[in-house]
């Protein structure tokens, strides 16, 4: 009687455990190395862009902040990353998506800035002025016919971006995309970058293979000269929304080994 007594104890002592715990949220694992990610999206967007990727990085236990770009100026897309950097605490991974490729190269300068991540990005030297780079390469299609209002903002037609700029996502989505797009000030083309984060910082670099808003050779370009570890994916310019898991891996290798990757 006794032994059976033990035994029933010892099997609800087993179990116990177990049932409260189907009752409780289970404890988020912290990530190891970078926990602070930033996103800086590029032209004809917003931070909405990222949607596909934060809860993936969130769901690994990262701080993730998206940056609204005015798109009004280099020098305002910067400040708002800036303002951006300075509420984290600790080192950050700083990735940018096309435009916000020049954004993160000037702003992760940052001390606080331990890697960046350019995704189909433009990565351009202090020499260069951001829209003349690409002259020397085939133009992109999604650039055939773009639209220039009386202010000098530049936005797409629908057309554009459900055949060129997003043609791997679903039509519907492409769509939705062109009418939430953020017009950026063409004057900011124009600029050039004070300072150059990837010559300090260790880089990644995610090549669009089949991008028609900045040609994959370009792109190609700037990851070699930046000496960024390099991932192709066959997409479209928007990569973090056909490919996000794919993209959300290469962020993470970033946060894990930035630390140990100092230039």
């Amino acid at each position: 009687m006794e032994t059976t007594k033990r035994v029933a104890a010892f099997v609800l002592a087993a179990l116990l455990p177990t049932a409260i715990g189907t009752a409780r949220v289970p404890a988020q694992t912290s990530p190891t190395g970078v926990k602070n990610i930033v996103f800086v999206h590029g032209a004809f967007a917003d931070g909405s862009s990222w949607a596909k990727v934060i809860p993936l990085l969130q769901a690994k236990g990262y701080n993730v902040t998206a940056v609204q770009n005015p798109l009004t100026s280099f020098a305002d897309d910067v400040a708002a990353t800036n303002r951006a950097l300075a509420a984290q605490t600790g080192p950050v991974i700083l990735v940018g998506h096309s435009w916000g490729g020049v954004v993160i190269t000037e702003a992760g300068v940052d001390p606080k800035v331990a890697g960046l991540v350019y995704v189909a990005a433009f990565g351009p030297d202090s020499t260069e002025v951001v829209g003349d780079i690409g002259k020397s390469y085939p133009p992109p299609p999604s650039f055939a016919a773009p639209i220039v209002d009386k202010s000098g903002f530049m936005s797409l037609s629908t057309d554009a971006f459900v055949k060129h700029f997003a043609w791997d996502l679903p039509k519907a989505e492409a769509q939705v995309l062109a009418a939430a797009q953020g017009p950026i000030n063409a004057a900011a083309f124009g600029t050039k970058v004070s300072h150059v984060a990837w010559k300090t910082k260790p880089s990644w670099f995610i090549v669009a293979a089949k991008d028609q808003a900045i040609a994959p050779e370009e792109e190609r370009f700037f990851a070699k000269r930046m000496k960024a570890k390099t991932t192709e994916l066959q997409t479209s310019h928007v990569p973090m929304l056909s490919k996000p898991a794919a993209v959300a891996a290469v962020i993470v290798d970033a946060a894990t080994n930035a630390l140990g990757s100092r230039r």
